[in-house]
Parts: structure tokens; C-alpha cells; sequence
């Protein structure tokens, strides 16, 4: 059941205090991105959770799903550039800001996470009258969308991924490349029962920093921290790692250990798919790109030597041009990545 709760007039005021202020006009804001759009606010009771989720603008669906250690707004910039002539939907996923939080590890196995985004899809494309939709992921999020469209592709027009890993890919990487080994010990700590101490010290100085750079805006800033406080959304969020096990491997297999597991059959994804990539993302490195042609036939790749893990922030003109040229292309056709 989907429930749309927050009124115009308290969404334009909402809308106004987290993008800031826009020209008169123009259709652009100071920053050169375009105005933003009237968000709804709403809940989706679906697959035993409620979900909170935005809503904008007209047309067919696309939906947007964050990573970690985010929530919708990360969002922003594409949901004001697309809502101009689609319905964009960015939901907080399971564990996330305003969505419920399992206390049940198993509840962030992805099974569940897949059936959360195919229930809420469900039900705004009954809304709607729609079939199929576009889904733009990244991260966490990203990880969610390459299942889901691998499992579910008649549901989707085309998918989009930004710096999120192909799970086959990303087990060949932590099993064979010593450097994706490094980047991905992070996840480590992430699994530890210290991390969500460690993640809130100083008042999240270490997410700030990671995820917000060097000089963010007070907005950003007070919009991540009020996400990140609300009861249990790092546990939430922090839960993905745990339940899915991911990392490097051990540094050492003691004697007498059992060898690991063969790898899971490769998962194929059939959608046509544009992945954009920032080359300087630190933690998910270049290496996830190669061989992906082998398992999504109809690839298009687009790097951005100069953009990190958080290109959707960062580089919001060149990510949304990049989707608009992507969504104009007729059935998707694939264009080889560049090596």
C-alpha cells in the first residue's frame, strides 16, 4: 500500500531548505542545475517494511535507490533534472534515514532487499498505469539493481549504475586482485561490532569526511547528520556488510581450514545498461569494469577520469547529460567500454 503523507505547501517549503535557493526564471539554479522540482513525501507499507521515498514530477517511472551511508538526497540533483519529464522516485531503502530498520540481520539479505524494490515498483507502476520503468543506482543501491535486473528484466526499460560493482565481477576482484583486496578492507571494520561507534565519533567526523569532502555546504552537512541520527539508521545501513558477508578475504586460512567455496554461477544481465564510473573512486576501483561486457550483452561504459565514488554529487551536469544521452538511445544499443 503506498500513501502519499506530506502536503504541497509543506513540501515546497521542505524542498526549498534542502536544495537552496534557485534563480527566477532561468529553470536553473545558481549552481547551473535545474530548479528543483515539488517533492512528495510518502510511505510504501511493502514486504513487511515501510518505506519512505520521494516523489516528483510526470511521466515514466524512474527510480533511484542510494548507497551507503546515504539516503534519497543524494539523489537531488537527478531528481531535479528528470523530474521534468518522468516520475523520479528515490526511496531510503531498508535500515536507511526514515524507513523502517529490521533488528533481524536476515532481513538485509538481498533476496529481501530485491523483493522491497520490486513491491514498491509494483505498486506506483498500478498507480500509474505503467509496465516497465528505468532504475539509476549506485553503491549499495547499485549492487541491489544489477539482481534485481538480472532476476526481474521484463520489469525494466534500462538500468543505470554509477560505481557500484557486478557481484560476479566484485567476487573475482576480492579473490584474485591484491589491490581491490586493499580498497576493500574498510568493509572489515564495517562487519565489526565497534563500527557503528567508530562511524558516530565526533559527531560523524569520519563520514563527513568520507563522504561529504573537504568543504560541503551546511545544508548537506545538517541533511546527512540528521539521516545518520535518526535511531538505528547506522546499524541499518552497516547491516548490508554484515548480512552479505562481503570483503576481502583472510590475510592467512589457518591449517586445516576448509579451501573456499567456488564462486556463484555469473549472474547475466540482459537490460540495456549504462555504467558510469569515477576513475579516482578510491574504494571500488577500474577493475570492476573489465570482463563486465562478457556478462550485461548490451553494455554502454562512460568513465569520469576525475570523478570519485560520489559522481552523483559530485559531478551532477556530466552524470545527468550521460543519462540523457543514454535514455535517447532506442533500444538501449550496447557500445564497448574502453579499455
Amino acid at each position: 500500500m503506498i500513501r502519499t503523507i506530506a502536503t504541497a505547501a509543506l513540501t515546497v517549503v521542505a524542498v526549498a531548505g534542502l536544495f537552496g535557493r534557485s534563480s527566477s526564471g532561468s529553470g536553473q539554479s545558481a549552481e547551473g542545475q535545474p530548479n528543483p522540482p515539488t517533492l512528495a513525501h510518502a510511505y510504501a507499507d511493502v514486504n513487511g517494511v515501510r518505506l519512505h521515498y520521494v516523489r516528483a514530477g510526470r511521466g515514466p517511472l524512474m527510480m533511484f535507490l542510494h548507497g551507503f551511508p546515504e539516503f534519497w538526497y543524494e539523489w537531488k540533483h537527478q531528481l531535479a533534472e528528470f523530474a521534468r519529464d518522468h516520475t523520479v522516485v528515490a526511496p531510503d531503502l531498508r535500515g536507511y534515514n526514515l524507513s523502517s530498520k529490521p533488528e533481524e540481520l536476515s532481513a538485509y539479505q538481498m533476496p529481501n532487499l530485491v523483493q522491497d524494490v520490486q513491491a514498491l515498483a509494483t505498486g506506483l507502476l498500478e498507480s500509474s498505469g505503467g509496465s516497465t520503468f528505468t532504475l539509476v543506482a549506485h553503491d549499495w543501491g547499485g549492487v541491489v539493481a544489477w539482481v534485481f535486473a538480472a532476476q526481474h528484466p521484463q520489469a525494466l526499460d534500462k538500468l543505470v549504475i554509477l560505481n557500484a560493482p557486478h557481484p560476479t565481477i566484485f567476487g573475482r576482484e576480492l579473490r584474485e586482485n591484491p589491490a581491490q583486496q586493499q580498497a576493500s578492507q574498510y568493509m572489515l571494520m564495517f562487519r565489526s561490532a565497534e563500527a557503528e561507534a567508530l562511524l558516530s565519533e565526533n559527531s560523524y567526523a569520519w563520514l563527513k569526511r568520507a563522504v561529504l569532502g573537504a568543504n560541503p555546504s551546511d545544508v548537506d552537512t545538517a541533511a546527512y547528520v540528521e539521516a545518520w541520527s535518526q535511531p538505528g539508521a547506522l546499524t541499518g545501513g552497516l547491516n548490508y556488510y554484515r548480512a552479505s558477508g562481503v570483503g576481502p578475504p583472510p590475510a592467512k586460512v589457518p591449517d586445516g581450514t576448509s579451501p573456499p567455496s567456488a564462486a556463484p554461477p555469473p549472474l547475466v544481465v540482459r537490460v540495456p545498461t549504462l555504467v558510469i564510473w569515477g576513475e579516482k573512486d578510491t574504494a571500488l576501483l577500474t577493475g570492476n569494469l573489465n570482463g563486465l561486457d562478457q556478462l550485461v550483452p548490451k553494455l554502454t561504459v562512460k568513465r569520469i577520469p576525475d570523478g570519485t565514488h560520489w559522481i552523483a554529487r559530485e559531478k551532477p551536469g556530466e552524470v545527468n547529460t550521460l543519462i540523457r544521452d543514454f535514455l535517447a538511445q532506442p533500444g538501449g544499443a550496447a557500445q564497448p567500454p574502453r579499455p
